[in-house]
């Protein structure tokens, strides 16, 4: 099966925080502590992540993102697309990244370059 998306994901593994959610006309929302999630793809487009907490979709929360190719970290909004729960292991969401500027694209271009046919063809099949 083809995959009909601009930009390729690649596996990763990253954990954020998520603190606050947010969304336009709608008082924030405080997440109980701070909300760890783990982060399994990435692409230019956005993330793809799992976590113990249900978070709301339409919901946007800052990340930082933080590769082992580079020492530049990416900061940006993040708006929650989905959510799938995965029995009782937590939830696995799909999100996109809000006016992420272009001269991030080499960071997304290294990183790829980074990871070998091997990973990429363990994580697609």
């Amino acid at each position: 099966m083809h995959e009909k998306r601009r930009y390729e994901r690649l596996p990763i593994k990253l954990n954020l925080e998520v603190s606050n959610l947010f969304k336009q006309d709608t008082p924030p929302v405080q997440t109980a502590e701070h909300t760890e999630i783990e982060v399994f793809d990435i692409s230019k487009a956005g993330i793809g992540f799992m976590s113990e907490t249900e978070l709301p979709v339409g919901y946007y929360f800052n990340a930082r993102l933080e590769f082992e190719t580079t020492d530049e970290i990416i900061l940006s909004v993040v708006k929650i697309l989905y959510v799938t729960p995965i029995g009782d292991c937590g939830y696995r969401y799909g999100c996109e990244f809000v006016g992420l500027p272009s001269m991030y694209d080499h960071i997304f271009e290294e990183y790829g370059s980074s990871i070998s046919s091997e990973e990429r063809e363990q994580y697609n099949s």
